[in-house]
């Protein structure tokens, strides 16, 4: 019968490693995150890649060496990318020769509900000019546009800056996954040297550990977007039925697809995923595009309040505040790529806390209790008051002078 191994006595961390050294190393990457903060983030979302990419690469390297299994894994993946787009591609550029066709019948329809809007600020009073008298109101939009030329100019030119360093970054958060998939067994080997040896099984190899847990965050976030993607298609085919948003019927699939794949992409994603179907229905009846946005707005509070903390939660195994706090603390430190590497992180570092609390034992602080520091009670004196006879000596004993004359009174003895 084979028997399970033997884990390894826990290290003790001594006391004085808990007052200095503790502290310092956390003070140490917590600076080192502020001040290289862009480095850092690119390394993480690196690591999380490679994470992600281990358990195929290891598959491939059983027929192939390990450099040529990783090319070969990211190749495979841009293929898929490349292959999901040509799909896609087909019925996109449908949907966009279909919106050529009725682009000026939906041109009139905006030009009639903006002056409808127009005619109720009038009525009530509120100093908004959306469409002025006399002319379309989408020229009156295309000159609002145009006396903000400038500053279009200058959003312009930030948005092509940002997304210059992006492609630069995303060209090197690449390369660098690809040179931590080709040395992982080394990398695995440095953690292992530094952390508490386990006892060689699979479930207490920390390497193995943290990789389980990213590749269950990307499982809780592909369950994630489908259960997202489904609710908005389920509602928006409602809508249709409704009469609310007839088009929604229509394209219940395709925006409940577009919307679920945006999901990945953290905060903006269910703004970018909502797009599509207000756009179109801000072209047929604005107040159609207000109930669509009612309904994307409460699709978000429920997407956070409810199916992510409890999706992420039991995939991750962290408590659901633990999740939103991970969220916003990604996002407060490095915007929506931080946000979108915090769970996977925090599944990581659950991963490293519970690694170390069996293998770590810190040395106690023995504080001394208020009885250790009291000073030792003197014996009482043994003191036979006056008028009071001594106690009778033990059963069994002789008085002195019977067993040993010696013992009795010393004039008796110098006498003798």
């Amino acid at each position: 019968m084979t028997q399970a191994p033997r884990s390894p006595d826990p290290v003790v961390v001594p006391r004085w490693i808990q007052l200095v050294a503790v502290p310092l190393i956390v003070l140490g990457v917590w600076s080192l995150a502020r001040a290289a903060g862009i480095v850092v983030l690119i390394f993480a979302v690196a690591a999380v890649i490679a994470l992600i990419l281990n358990p195929l690469t290891k598959r491939v390297e059983r027929h192939v060496p390990r450099t040529i299994a990783v090319f070969l894994v990211y190749a495979s993946l841009a293929v898929a990318v490349l292959g999901v787009g040509f799909l896609i591609a087909n019925p996109i550029a449908d949907q966009v020769a279909a919106l050529q066709r009725d682009l000026p019948g939906l041109v009139e329809e905006a030009d009639r509900g903006l002056v409808d809007v127009q005619r109720f600020f009038d009525e009530q009073g509120i100093e908004v000019e959306v469409a002025r008298q006399g002319q379309p109101a989408l020229k009156t939009l295309q000159d609002r546009l145009a006396e903000s030329s400038s500053d279009i100019l200058a959003f312009s030119q930030q948005l092509l800056t940002q997304v210059a360093e992006s492609l630069f970054g995303l060209v090197l958060i690449v390369v660098i996954s690809i040179y931590m998939l080709i040395y992982a067994a080394r990398i695995g080997e440095i953690v292992r040297s530094v952390l508490p040896r386990g006892d060689g099984s699979a479930e207490d190899d920390f390497p193995l550990r943290a990789q389980r847990a990213v590749f269950n965050y990307v499982r809780g976030q592909l369950a994630f977007s489908l259960i997202m993607g489904t609710s908005a298609g389920a509602a928006l085919w409602i809508f249709g039925v409704l009469g609310i948003f007839p088009d929604g019927q229509r394209y219940a699939l395709f925006f409940g697809a577009f919307f679920g794949a945006m999901e990945l992409v953290p905060y903006i994603g269910p703004i970018l995923g909502a797009a599509p179907p207000v756009f179109v229905a801000l072209f047929q009846d604005p107040l159609t595009a207000v109930w669509l946005v009612l309904l994307f707005v409460a699709l978000q509070q429920l997407e956070g309040h409810v199916v992510a903390p409890l999706v992420f939660g039991r995939s991750l195994r962290i408590n659901p505040i633990l999740v939103i706090f991970a969220l916003l603390l990604g996002g407060q430190l490095f915007g929506i790529v931080g946000a979108f590497v915090a769970l996977p992180l925090a599944a990581v570092a659950r991963e490293t806390l519970i690694y170390l609390r069996r293998h770590l034992i810190l040395e106690p602080w023995r504080t001394p209790t208020a009885a250790a520091l009291a000073p030792p009670e003197a014996p009482p004196p043994d003191v036979t008051p006056a008028g009071e006879s001594s106690p009778p000596p033990p059963a069994g004993s002789r008085p002195p002078s019977e067993s040993d004359p010696a013992s009795a009174d010393p004039r008796v003895r110098a006498r003798g």
